[in-house]
């Protein structure tokens, strides 16, 4: 899913702001939730000599926007995927747990929620831009991406161009760097809330086409019964990476911790395992 500061005072002021904006509207899909106890607070708990400031003691909190299959998602009363797998082990690395916050995008890719103290860090499939750049740190690349399109079946388009040709509605997720890169080919999408709403969107015909990162369409393809009426029509290379944020002036021994667990789980093999395990294929091999 694939957005600096003038001073210091100016950010605490931001960070301020953006809390209380933040205690008012649990927005999102579904607010706040957490994968086992209480959503961390803006509070920061005191890091040991040498060891991380977390917003949580003991606990590495991460925020995601969920569903976003293979890479976050529920399954039972559990997050599981993807991303989940790849923060755990940096959480390791820290001597901690994983801890998971539901919260919406636009809030994550602002830096809003960092900077807030609502985690330490954000996984949520999303794509390293520039944009994003100035208000949040990111880690090493983590993974490869590249945006798809799906459809109904019987449209006959097999491209952007097509899309436009024959007049089909298209759709996109909101805030993500899909809907960027469709606007700026010239079409103006209707935007879904998440990506639950967006194939719901299409599958109730409210538009043709949608616009969504490669694995999830595969993910979604997967399901006999979207199978059955909806199609893969293109692939888009634009050349994406999708990285873990962090609060602008990130914490080093949090960022070490995980740009550390993903070169090291890339050139151990543990990646490849956790790669093969939510995709099915290896690096490289998707499409």
């Amino acid at each position: 899913m694939g957005l600096s500061f003038v001073s210091r005072r100016a950010l605490a002021v931001g960070a301020m702001v953006v809390a209380g904006a933040l205690g008012l509207s649990a927005c999102g899909s579904g607010g706040d939730t957490t994968s086992a106890s209480q959503s961390a607070g803006a509070s920061s708990a005191p890091a040991a000599a040498g060891g991380p400031k977390l917003v949580a003691a003991g606990k590495l909190t991460t925020c995601t926007n969920i569903p976003y299959e293979p890479f976050q998602f529920k399954e039972g009363d559990k997050i599981v995927g993807f991303d989940v797998d790849i923060v755990d082990l940096a959480a390791k690395k820290l001597g901690v747990t994983q801890e998971i916050v539901d919260i919406d995008f636009a809030v994550i890719k602002s830096g809003a929620a960092m900077a807030a103290g609502k985690c330490d860090l954000a996984a949520a499939g999303m794509t390293i831009t520039d944009e994003r750049k100035a208000n949040i740190d990111f880690s090493v690349p983590y993974f490869d991406a590249t945006q798809a399109l799906l459809a109904k079946k019987g449209t006959g388009a097999t491209s952007l161009d097509d899309v436009k040709a024959k007049n089909l509605k298209l759709g996109a997720q909101a805030s993500t760097t899909g809907l960027d890169y469709v606007k700026e080919q010239g079409f103006n999408p209707r935007e879904f809330a998440d990506s639950s709403k967006e194939l719901l969107g299409l599958q109730s015909g409210q538009v043709d086409v949608i616009v969504q990162d490669l694995p999830v369409v595969l993910t979604w393809l997967k399901k006999p019964e979207i199978a059955e009426k909806f199609e893969l029509i293109a692939s888009l290379d634009t050349g994406e990476q999708y990285g873990i944020g962090l609060k602008k002036g990130a914490d080093p021994v949090i960022l070490k911790a995980v740009n550390d667990a993903i070169t090291e789980a890339k050139a151990d093999g543990t990646y490849e395992q956790i790669y093969v395990k939510w995709f099915g294929k290896k690096p490289g091999e998707l499409g």
